[in-house]
């Protein structure tokens, strides 16, 4: 399932002023994850939907939020399942050795997993292989991950 939403003003730049806290991108302005999308609304609703500020959890040092308690109660539960894979990097990138943080708006669940992309030509790449990028990306995560700063 691929998913996209076009949001008045968020652009795919906003992902350049992107921080790391232990290797997740977050948004150093406000410090939300996923500036503020809700991680399990990828996988409950198939869409890109921003979270309630009443509704945050903080975890690994930055706040998530959440369109309604039961994704908050979820996502407290096992975060790991709704983490963005590679914290939120574009594994486009990732595969070719680089840290370039992806945006919320463009994404992808694949084989269970939350993958965020830089632009929609990334995640286009990455559906047309998904088997083969993934696998990629993977190879290459440990060598990238070193060069960012926590």
């Amino acid at each position: 399932m691929v998913g996209i939403a076009l949001l008045a003003g968020l652009a795919p730049a906003q992902a350049q002023s992107a921080a790391t806290s232990e290797m997740l991108v977050f948004d150093a302005r406000s410090g939300l994850a996923l500036y503020g999308f809700d991680p399990v609304a990828y996988f409950t609703d198939g869409a890109a939907r921003t979270g309630d500020e009443d509704l945050e959890y903080s975890w690994r040092g930055v706040a998530w939020r959440f369109v309604n308690e039961g994704n908050r109660a979820a996502f407290e539960k096992d975060p790991e399942v709704y983490t963005p894979q590679f914290g939120g990097y574009d594994p486009v990138a990732v595969a070719k050795g680089i840290a370039r943080p992806g945006h919320p708006e463009f994404f992808l669940v694949y084989n269970q997993q939350l993958f965020l992309f830089y632009s929609a030509e990334a995640r286009d790449a990455f559906a047309a292989d998904a088997e083969a990028m993934a696998a990629q990306a993977k190879i290459e995560w440990p060598a990238v991950s070193k060069t960012l700063s926590p």
